[in-house]
């Protein structure tokens, strides 16, 4: 465990964030192994049909990350306060709420997955596929939950290294079993979705085991609740925010989603893949906001306020040289890595790619610096702030996608709204962060 309220904050900062980084590299090997396999080893149309449930994925990860900010930020409060006793009545609560939203999820997921494929206008020669991968991700939602909130907790005791190792065996584990269940047992999409059912299973039951030794570890003064109403509230007011943040966006992204497939089979697998490249780069800087989260969490309860901004400023610089390089890679290389979704001859999917992933990624910058300030935001609790920032950024990319899809640029269209939502969110969340009224910073 490591106290983040000590040190020089550039070196505490790349220490801490550097696991995390690593870890989102292997996150996205695990989600993106699943669309290279059935792009290249089923066809463009499993392609399509992965990428098209994605959208729907998205969304209950939105659940998966309230819940891990929640813990996470609870649990870094009573750390950096050296409450341990409380820190622990933390934990076991965050593990409780998870549990019931996570059943909630999986019975309304069951229930509502079709009509929401079909309200998506989903093409009919991919609707079975869609539907049979989006039930078997729901029948191991628990095991995403609980790696998050482990995750969460890992990171919030300033360790950031054991869920990383766990996270390289899995995603490494996942590859390999993608490529056995399509490409030898020839189970085409659903075997897709049983490896990542598998992986999770076991990366969470791992997280877990290793979370509780840790925390075994930890000498308390009295004896912790597993039940506590002050934790419980602690986990809400960062975690719901967080949930409706990340809903939010996947309600955003089924919308763009749905406009998308208005555009067909090729637009959706070219989109399908690109896609999971932006999200690659996204997920990155958002770990080195995650990572601020937890720094200011730590800080301000440890009454050192003064190093709150200093760990904005550094985690800029972190963040904005992680944009730098995924810019060069997709602005330059888009082709080579399209082809590691789509065979030779989806020329208008590769176009697709090429279009969303040159225009977005020049941007990147901006959203390195709007990431890090919601990681203010959520460290020092103002949700309210939080949320207007996120609400705006997602209305102006809706409602700019429609309105440039309608003109000459078509689907080209569709990808210049995303800036545009970026530029203004950032403005918005910088002054929120450290607004100075009535605040603690």
């Amino acid at each position: 465990m490591v106290d983040l309220t000590v040190g020089k904050t550039n070196k505490v900062l790349l220490r801490y964030i550097l696991p995390l980084f690593l870890s989102v590299v292997f996150q996205q090997i695990y989600n993106i192994a699943d669309s290279i396999v059935a792009g290249k080893f089923i066809g463009e149309a499993a392609l399509a049909a992965v990428g098209n449930s994605y959208e729907i994925t998205l969304m209950l990860l939105a659940f998966a990350f309230g819940c891990n900010m929640g813990a996470s930020i609870s649990t870094a409060k009573n750390f950096g306060a050296k409450d341990f006793t409380e820190m622990k009545s933390a934990v076991s609560t965050s593990f409780l709420a998870t549990f019931a939203v996570t059943l909630l999820l999986m019975g309304v997921g069951f229930f509502t997955a079709k009509p929401l494929l079909q309200a998506l206008n989903t093409p009919a020669e991919i609707l079975s596929d869609s539907l049979a991968y989006l039930y078997i991700y729901l029948a191991g939602l628990l095991f995403l939950f609980f790696y998050n909130v482990s995750t969460g907790i890992f990171a919030a005791l300033g360790d950031s290294l054991t869920p990383f190792l766990f996270l390289v065996a899995s995603s490494l584990a996942n590859v390999g079993m993608d490529i056995l269940f399509v490409a030898v047992f020839k189970m085409g999409v659903k075997g897709v979705a049983w490896a990542t059912f598998i992986c999770q299973g076991v990366s969470s039951a791992a997280a877990v085991i290793a979370l509780l030794a840790k925390l075994r570890q930890v000498k308390t003064e009295g004896k912790p609740r597993l039940f506590s109403k002050a934790a419980l509230k602690d986990f809400l007011l960062v975690g719901i925010p967080s949930t409706l943040q990340q809903s939010f966006i996947s309600v955003g992204n089924i919308i763009l989603q749905g406009l998308i497939n208005s555009f067909g089979t090729a637009t959706i697998a070219g989109y399908a893949a690109s896609v999971k490249f932006n999200n690659f780069a996204v997920t990155s800087m958002h770990q080195v906001g995650n990572g601020v989260s937890n720094y200011t969490a730590q800080n301000l309860a440890a009454g050192k306020e003064t190093r709150v901004k200093e760990g904005f400023k550094w985690g800029v610089v972190i963040a904005v040289c992680i944009a730098l390089l995924f810019f060069v890679v997709y602005f330059f290389l888009h082709e080579k890595i399209m082809y590691l979704f789509l065979n030779k001859g989806s020329d208008e999917a590769l176009g697709v790619g090429h279009d969303f992933l040159t225009t977005v990624s020049p941007f990147y910058v901006i959203v390195a610096g709007k990431l890090v300030a919601d990681g203010v935001l959520r460290g020092s609790e103002k949700m309210g702030r939080f949320m207007v920032s996120t609400f705006v950024d997602l209305a102006l990319r809706v409602g700019l996608a429609f309105a440039f899809a309608s003109t000459y640029l078509g689907s080209k269209g569709i990808w210049w709204a995303w800036p545009v939502g970026w530029g203004v969110a950032l403005v918005m969340s910088v002054v929120f962060a450290f607004a100075k009224k009535r605040e603690r910073i």
